[in-house]
């Protein structure tokens, strides 16, 4: 991981970005995934498969704690393996959060019909993709993920 602090001198913004499990139990959707990334000019600079316990999936969601869908976002999280990834670029949060589109598919698909969220989401709960929303966040969500990243 010594290449991120690297990377960070050239390309000087790092995003966390989460291919939950609806995505992943399909094979051929991470590739297209994949695809997507490199055609917006994100790198992808390093991922990892996860599977996660109900404790772990609590621990990362726990700023949603006593909301309406919190313990069904914890079940999507871990009914199955995910990927997380660390992309890059210049502006590499806001390019991944135009690239996924809102939060809620069937709004994704009125309004922003290309987004992968659109294009994959299948609830408001269950959509398929995560983009940290900050720096601060990106940080400290990449750390859940790749401890040794910084």
């Amino acid at each position: 991981m010594s290449t991120l602090k690297q990377l960070l001198k050239t390309k000087p913004q790092i995003t966390l970005a989460l291919l939950k499990p609806d995505i992943c139990a399909n094979a051929a959707l991470p590739p297209k995934i994949r695809q997507a990334i490199k055609a917006k000019n994100l790198e992808i600079v390093t991922e990892r498969d996860v599977l996660w316990t109900e404790k772990q999936a609590g621990e990362f969601y726990a700023e949603h704690q006593g909301k309406f869908f919190y313990h069904r976002l914890c079940g999507y999280m871990t009914s199955g393996p995910f990927k997380a990834m660390i992309l890059a670029s210049p502006n590499a949060i806001k390019d991944w959060r135009a690239l996924i589109g809102p939060t809620h598919p069937v709004r994704a698909r009125v309004n922003q019909p290309d987004t992968l969220r659109a294009l994959y989401g299948l609830t408001d709960t269950r959509n398929s993709f995560h983009g940290s929303d900050s720096n601060d966040s990106a940080r400290q969500e990449i750390k859940v993920f790749f401890p040794h990243a910084f």
